[in-house]
């Protein structure tokens, strides 16, 4: 857990970091942030609905933990389909290295993080340098961690007639994180409810297990009694206690930070944890 915990915080609304109506984002911090580590939250909604005024709780919590929140809107369908919400994402992290220092931020403590389809997106801007590297980034030298929530990593064949059209296709495994592990990603926690209905929990399981085959870092926490929504939900505070869902990404950024520079060579090992 960061100490001290700020209590005084500052919310800068629907900063411009591209051309389009969605190309908007906000920063929350702590107000007296000094080189913070910069979480970046991409919201769920099934690549299809959203808006970044539904987690601005989110970005408080964060930021009355020490770090520098970034809340991002994106285009979704059917204004658009895969990959312009992967290329929008790519500009968000462009916009954060290049500005979040005015913020308070260290734009090289720089932590992905989503939940449900914003975890799809976190987790292929970390895992497929191609996304970053189109504006002139490399995950595996920008991003210090990833934080996945209930995401869907590996997600074919599709069944849904909506997902089919977002995606181009029934069985397009190019579009997915898992297909694109190799060495040198960056660290990863990824978080799961076992009683997850939307987004099957061997999604974490799996991408965890190829992450570490391929000689990186990955760690699984399985919450017991857990679904969808509500893991998301226990960042607020009236459920934080009942599943500890900031405690555990506290843990992870505070180990990442205290970590030596990765060795892709080096072995690791997956960890799963059931808790709450």
């Amino acid at each position: 857990m960061l100490t001290p915990m700020p209590f005084r915080i500052q919310l800068t609304r629907s900063i411009a970091y591209a051309e389009r109506t969605r190309h908007k984002l906000d920063v929350c911090r702590p107000r007296d942030a000094v080189a913070a580590p910069v979480v970046i939250f991409f919201y769920g909604g099934a690549w299809q609905s959203g808006y970044k005024e539904l987690y601005r709780y989110l970005a408080k919590a964060l930021a009355r933990r020490g770090y520098v929140a970034v809340i991002p809107d994106y285009r979704i369908y059917p204004e658009v389909c895969y990959p312009d919400f992967l290329d929008d994402g790519a500009r968000v992290v462009r916009w954060v290295k290049d500005n979040i220092a005015r913020f308070g931020g260290d734009p090289d403590k720089l932590f992905l993080k989503g939940h449900s389809a914003g975890a799809h997106i976190a987790a292929m801007l970390s895992i497929d340098a191609h996304w970053l590297g189109k504006v002139g980034l490399d995950p595996r030298r920008d991003i210090a961690g990833l934080i996945g929530i209930a995401g869907p990593y590996d997600l074919m064949p599709l069944r849904d007639e909506k997902l089919k059209m977002i995606f181009g296709g029934v069985d397009r495994p190019e579009t997915q994180p898992i297909y694109h592990v190799a060495p040198g990603a960056p660290p990863a926690l990824l978080m799961t409810g076992s009683r997850d209905r939307l987004v099957e929990p061997g999604n974490s399981v799996r991408l965890a297990a190829r992450l570490v085959a391929a000689g990186n870092l990955a760690t699984v926490l399985t919450y017991r009694r857990v679904g969808h929504f509500i893991i998301i939900a226990a960042i607020a505070p009236f459920l934080r206690l009942l599943v500890p869902v900031m405690r555990d990404v506290d843990a992870f950024i505070a180990a990442t930070l205290r970590a030596p520079q990765r060795n892709a060579a080096q072995p690791v090992t997956a960890l799963e944890i059931a808790s709450g």
